[in-house]
């Protein structure tokens, strides 16, 4: 009898070729989704820190005024000017009344729609310190901030 030599495998097969770009696909399929969650949950966390100057200015100026009547224009009493970036995006904040509102943040939804900030002071007697609580929509756990964080309830 003759004996036949061994070849040697070369390369891979079609099969296991197939089953890589599957478990890529799977991979791709789970990690696209979060990390999208997770930029538009770092840019509502932007947008907080960016506005947290004009929190402060216009705690300031309520004590020093003893009203917001005359803490709404941007540049005046120490309010600061709050230009758009890439966390606080459209028109700039407004501060009428005392509350400040940016209506659309980088932080989005899914469908691209940009999160608002809304921030009401608390101006209780008893308070040593101003609270914020924040009513917009950028208080979502999924694409914004969590119960918690930035004010939100």
């Amino acid at each position: 009898m003759k004996a036949i030599p061994k070849q040697l495998q070369r390369g891979f097969t079609l099969i296991e070729l197939m089953i890589v770009v599957a478990i890529i696909g799977i991979l791709a399929a789970i990690a696209i989704p979060q990390y999208s969650d997770y930029t538009s949950r770092t840019k509502a966390a932007g947008a907080m820190a960016e506005l947290d100057s004009l929190k402060s200015a216009m705690a300031i100026c309520y004590q020093n005024e003893g009203s917001f009547a005359n803490c709404t224009t941007m540049g005046s009493n120490a309010i600061p000017i709050v230009v758009t970036s890439k966390f606080l995006t459209g028109a700039a904040p407004t501060t009428a009344g005392g509350t400040i509102t940016q209506a659309a943040t980088g932080a989005t939804l899914n469908d691209g729609t940009a999160l608002s900030v809304i921030l009401t002071p608390s101006t209780q007697s008893n308070q040593a310190n101003m609270l914020w609580p924040n009513t917009g929509t950028i208080c979502n756990p999924t694409r914004g901030l969590k119960p918690g964080q930035g004010g939100c309830p």
